[in-house]
């Protein structure tokens, strides 16, 4: 695994940090999950969650990235990561995707995963709608079957005069995990819905706070073979 390693970081070093560094974080939110009070095998299930994530467009593709943070009344339980670099071809809507995955929890930490595949993407001329989908080629380094698939859709909508955005992605992988989950197939997805207080009318468009809420649905992913859905609260601060 170390010529994959090598392969990924040098590449988002080369094309990734030097654009975070002109740039700051795009988005900060803050979550309230009602999971553990619908679900009684959630009862463990931390209550808040912070997410910083920038998206950066350059002269060669996009660089996004995530930081997902759980929290409990003794700390935080949980810290996860996404790193995703595209690179774009002139006057074409395919990209070359490249992505790390990993994590942990205050009790282990989650497999490395290294991803690569093919992009579309449609974004309108005011990029007030876009879509993307990704077909990847997955390595999850130490799982017992790593050569494995994830098929990702990302969307955004921003309506009403750009007082409401939904937004969301949806993946699809494999995943075996004999241990815990007859199925080897996960889906999640996470559609989101957001009031944004600048687009209204005599409010200073330096407010950039959202209000929303966002649904994580799964199957397979919270608990072993069961499908769920946790609704939350949220809201965000958008640095543009």
């Amino acid at each position: 695994m170390k010529p994959i390693k090598i392969l990924f970081f040098s590449i988002f070093i080369s094309f990734s940090i030097s654009n975070i560094q002109t740039a700051k974080a795009q988005n900060i939110h803050l979550f309230y999950d009602f999971g553990s009070v619908i679900y009684e095998e959630c009862k463990d299930r931390a209550f808040f969650t912070t997410t910083v994530d920038l998206f950066h467009r350059d002269a060669w593709g996009s660089t996004f990235f995530f930081i997902d943070m759980n929290y409990a009344d003794h700390g935080i339980t949980y810290v996860y990561w996404e790193i995703n670099r595209d690179f774009t071809f002139p006057r074409v809507p395919i990209s070359l995707s490249l992505e790390y995955n990993g994590g942990l929890t205050n009790t282990f930490s989650l497999s490395n995963s290294y991803l690569a595949g093919v992009r579309y993407s449609y974004d309108n001329e005011g990029f007030t709608k876009g879509v993307s989908l990704t077909c990847f080629y997955k390595y999850i380094q130490g799982n017992v079957e790593p050569h494995n698939f994830q098929a990702t859709a990302i969307w955004y909508l921003h309506f009403a005069k750009k007082k409401f955005s939904f937004l969301g992605f949806a993946d699809f992988w494999r995943e075996p995990r004999a241990t815990i989950a007859e199925s080897d197939y996960i889906f999640l997805t996470e559609p989101q819905i957001w009031f944004n207080f600048d687009a209204l009318p005599n409010v200073s468009d330096k407010l950039k706070l959202s209000i929303g809420s966002e649904v994580k649905i799964s199957y397979n992913f919270v608990l072993p073979d069961k499908f769920m859905v946790i609704p939350t609260i949220a809201l965000k601060w958008r640095f543009e």
